[in-house]
């Protein structure tokens, strides 16, 4: 910055505060830095960001990242600040407003070398706001857009495997919530509503850890229902892929006092849901 520009910024500040600057004032000159104003150049003021993370203090990190963004948009710097500030927001626990920078990151840059980096920020931000399945799980589901995103678009990328990762817990708790619902229907004898959330369970996340569960309640709540036929199917698909799951030894006695024994049948929704558990899909 010129002294041209300095003095304009001086004096723009100080007619903010209702201050009134001559040519003829004889007091010393103002000490912009004590206006909370950054007037460094941009690379300095990066490696003093850089400074003040290895020394732990993010607050004043994320000061000179954002005063760089703020002197030089869209140039090279500001560029690196952009990344280096949704790193300090993510890390100082500002997850919204990691996102937001993240992402206004990315609409800048799609194709740049950190694109990468950002996108993963911006799904971890999403995977710490992850709560109790008693919850809604909107970060969840969001978590699995923003690492999904990341894995179709820089499939190479070393934060991948991490990736993948939180997708398989952000879908387990997609399901457990789905689960706790059904739950909830069951133990209020509204079996049809119970089913449906089960089912949900069994046909859209049949990889989470929920799954044994799911097709033991369904076992439960046909039965209930006097469904026996869906009730035997959901106990042969869950013995067929998981035969030593507790599950499957509750279903299987429950069976036995009514008299029958787990039997699939082949056009039953289960059983072509369990074709897909033998897939992996």
């Amino acid at each position: 910055m010129n002294i041209t520009a300095r003095a304009l910024l001086v004096s723009l500040l100080l007619a903010g505060t209702g201050a009134v600057v001559t040519g003829c004032n004889t007091k010393k000159d103002i000490d912009i830095t004590k206006l909370g104003v950054e007037t460094d150049p941009p690379e300095m003021l990066y490696n003093q960001g850089l400074a003040n993370i290895k020394a732990g203090n993010m607050t004043e990190a994320g000061k000179k990242f954002d005063a760089i963004n703020q002197q030089q948009p869209f140039s090279e710097w500001a560029r690196k600040a952009l990344v280096m500030s949704t790193f300090v927001k993510y890390r100082t626990g500002r997850y919204d407003d990691a996102v937001q920078t993240g992402n206004t990151y990315l609409k800048q840059y799609p194709g740049s070398e950190d694109a990468d980096y950002v996108q993963y920020l911006v799904g971890s931000s999403y995977a710490k706001q992850i709560v109790d399945v008693t919850q809604d799980q909107r970060a969840a589901q969001q978590t699995i857009e923003a690492m999904t995103k990341l894995v179709n678009t820089y499939p190479k990328s070393q934060y991948v495997s991490d990736a993948q990762e939180k997708i398989r817990f952000a879908r387990d708790q997609l399901a457990g919530k789905e689960m706790q619902i059904g739950r909830y229907y069951l133990e209020r004898k509204d079996y049809l509503a119970a089913i449906s959330r089960f089912r949900i369970v069994v046909e859209q996340y049949p990889t989470t850890n929920q799954i044994e569960e799911a097709l033991a309640r369904l076992v439960e709540a046909y039965y209930a229902m006097g469904i026996v036929p869906e009730a035997q199917t959901a106990a042969a698909v869950l013995g067929h892929n998981y035969p030593d799951s507790r599950w499957y030894k509750d279903s299987y006695q429950l069976l036995q006092k009514g008299g029958v024994e787990p039997s699939e049948n082949s056009g039953s929704w289960i059983s072509r849901a369990g074709k897909k558990l033998l897939l992996g899909t």
